[in-house]
């Protein structure tokens, strides 16, 4: 986590539960259109979201976690959302809310990932 991040920004890093760990870090490389790092730590293991020196998260495997309730992590996918929600059925998510203005901040979809998490995928542009 870079400094900038970890001095101005309120959430610093973000777990998503999954059940399975592959499965999950394909969804999600396909709709961020990102790498996903599988990691290793002793006998542990968990995909990292490539986030160079932004807020950054993980796929932690633990299918009890799993929610469709909770606080709701938006995800970039700035300038791409509509390609972004396209892929979501593709990998074995469906679509809660279809593309929609959030005001002057932007838009969003709400989605169901792989695993049964809703996240937000969020755009400053409709494109």
């Amino acid at each position: 986590m870079s400094d900038f991040n970890s001095r101005h920004n309120r959430a610093v890093w973000f777990d998503i539960a999954v059940a399975d760990l592959e499965r999950a870090a394909a969804f999600y490389a396909a709709v961020l259109a990102i790498p996903v790092h599988k990691e290793q730590y002793e006998d542990f293991s968990f995909c990292v979201l490539d986030h160079d020196q932004g807020n950054g998260g993980c796929l932690v495997v633990d299918a009890e976690e799993i929610s469709t309730t909770g606080p709701l992590i938006y995800l970039n996918v700035n300038g791409r959302i509509r390609d972004a929600v396209d892929k979501v059925a593709q990998h074995g998510g469906s679509v809660l809310q279809d593309v929609h203005a959030i005001g002057p901040h932007g838009c969003r979809a709400v989605v169901i990932d792989s695993e049964g998490n809703r996240i937000a995928l969020h755009s400053t542009v409709d494109a």
